[in-house]
C-alpha cells in the first residue's frame, strides 16, 4: 500500500479510536440531548402543535433533530482533534512527513464524518422509540448526511487552524452554528413564516441541508431539492479548498 494511504488510514483510525475511547463525551451527550428534544418538542409541544404538512409534528422534526446532531458531532470531532494535535505539537510530526497536505486534511475530515454519521445513526435509532420513521429515499438520506458531515467536519478543521486557545473552538458552535441550526427549519417549515423572513431564511445554508435530509424521509422540502444539493456541493468544495490553502500556508503550522 502506498505510504500516503497508510498515513491517511492511520489518521482516520486514530480519530475513530478516539471517538470510542471518550464515548461519554463524543456519543452519550448527543443521545441524551436527542431524547430530551423528542420528549419535550415531540410529545409535550407536538401534541399541541398538531400536524405539519400532513405529518405528525414529531415525524416532521425527527429528520431535523438527526441532522442537528450530525452537524454538531462532525464539527466538534474535527475541531477538537486538530486543535488537540496542535496543542500537543503532534501535528508537527505529521506535517514534516512526506504525506501530502491533502491527505492529512482528508484524514481529519473523514474522522469527523465518521463521528457525525455514527451519532446520526444512533439518533435515528432513538427516534424509532418515539415515532414511526417514513423513508422516501435511502440514497438521498445517505448523500445528505455524508455531505453535511463533510461540510462541517471541514469547517471544524478551519476553526482549529485559527484557534489560539480551547476557548476559541467553542465560539463558532455557540454563536454561529446553534443560531443557524435553530433557524434552519429543524422545528418548523419556513413556509409558515412571513414572506420577508422566508426570503431571509434562504441565506441560511443549514436550511438546505435539513431540507435535503427531510426530503429523503418525508418527500417534503421548503426549497427545490436540486438547489439544496447544489448549495451543499458548492459549500463543501469551497470550504475544502480554503482548508487546504490554510494547511499549506497558515503560520499556525509553522511555529
Amino acid at each position: 500500500m502506498n505510504n500516503k494511504f497508510v498515513g491517511l488510514y492511520t489518521i482516520v483510525r486514530r480519530q475513530v479510536r478516539r471517538t470510542f475511547r471518550i464515548w461519554i463525551q463524543t456519543i452519550l451527550p448527543a443521545a441524551i440531548t436527542s431524547i430530551l428534544y423528542f420528549i419535550i418538542f415531540g410529545h409535550v409541544i407536538g401534541s399541541r402543535v398538531g400536524s405539519m404538512q400532513g405529518y405528525n409534528y414529531i415525524q416532521f422534526i425527527a429528520p431535523g433533530l438527526i441532522m442537528m446532531q450530525i452537524i454538531t458531532s462532525s464539527y466538534n470531532a474535527s475541531v477538537s482533534a486538530l486543535y488537540g494535535d496542535r496543542f500537543k505539537n503532534c501535528i508537527d510530526e505529521i506535517l514534516v512527513s512526506p504525506m501530502p497536505s491533502s491527505f492529512i486534511l482528508l484524514g481529519y475530515i473523514v474522522g469527523g464524518v465518521f463521528r457525525g454519521s455514527l451519532v446520526g445513526l444512533l439518533v435515528s435509532c432513538i427516534a424509532l422509540f418515539f415515532t414511526h420513521i417514513h423513508v422516501y429515499s435511502f440514497s438521498i438520506i445517505l448523500l445528505s448526511a455524508l455531505l453535511t458531515a463533510a461540510i462541517f467536519s471541514t469547517a471544524g478543521v478551519i476553526n482549529a487552524v485559527f484557534a489560539k486557545s480551547f476557548d476559541d473552538i467553542s465560539i463558532i458552535p455557540t454563536f454561529v452554528l446553534t443560531p443557524l441550526t435553530y433557524l434552519g427549519g429543524v422545528f418548523y417549515s419556513v413556509l409558515l413564516l412571513p414572506p420577508f423572513w422566508q426570503k431571509l431564511s434562504l441565506v441560511n445554508p443549514i436550511l438546505y441541508m435539513v431540507d435535503g435530509f427531510r426530503y429523503g424521509f418525508l418527500h417534503l422540502a421548503d426549497s427545490h431539492i436540486f438547489i439544496a444539493f447544489s448549495v451543499m456541493f458548492v459549500l463543501l468544495i469551497g470550504l475544502y479548498m480554503l482548508a487546504l490553502h490554510l494547511f499549506k500556508n497558515s503560520p499556525a503550522f509553522r511555529q
